[in-house]
This record gives C-alpha cells, sequence and structure tokens, in this order.
C-alpha cells in the first residue's frame, strides 16, 4: 500500500467520490497532527468511495475528534469528499 495526501489524488478514478461513505470504514491509525487537524489512516477498501485499500492522510471535519484516538489505535471511521478533499466526518475506536 502506497501513501497518499488527500489533496494529491487527481490520478486516481473519482467517479463516484462526490458523496459520503454510507458505512463505517475499518482502519488504524498511523499518525495525528492535532495541530493541523490531519489523521493518517491506512484503511480498508472504501467501496462507496471508489478506493481501495491504502494509507493516506485526511482532514478530520472537527480537529476535538482526535483527542480520544491515538497512534496505533484500530477504528472505524466514515469520509466524505470536500473541496477535493477527503475528511473524516466521524471515528471511534473499534469495540
Amino acid at each position: 500500500m502506497g501513501n497518499m495526501e488527500s489533496g494529491e489524488m487527481g490520478k486516481m478514478d473519482h467517479g463516484a467520490m462526490g458523496q459520503q461513505s454510507s458505512s463505517m470504514i475499518p482502519g488504524e491509525v498511523k499518525k495525528i497532527q492535532k495541530d493541523t487537524g490531519k489523521i493518517t489512516l491506512k484503511h480498508g477498501p472504501m467501496k462507496d468511495l471508489n478506493m481501495p485499500a491504502m494509507t493516506m492522510v485526511f482532514r478530520v471535519k472537527d480537529p476535538a475528534m482526535l483527542s480520544n484516538i491515538k497512534v496505533g489505535d484500530q477504528v472505524n471511521f466514515m469520509a466524505e469528499k470536500a473541496n477535493g478533499a477527503l475528511v473524516v466526518t466521524a471515528i471511534e475506536v473499534a469495540k
């Protein structure tokens, strides 16, 4: 799996990326940048958004969402495309 910044996806097929994921996506937290409101996730396939499994940086809708998450956590999250970037709209530690 490669690394990819969410704003650098111009070469991918974005046919279905105008919407939000309809179900939680499994992932693992690789890095947290609270000061910039970004999180690096190694995630499974995002079928609703037509994306394969990979590791990439996401913006978060609300930086407060990062307060209960730490590197190494297994998480479930939802994402949507906003202003050309993928944004995490919900995230929780997997039970």
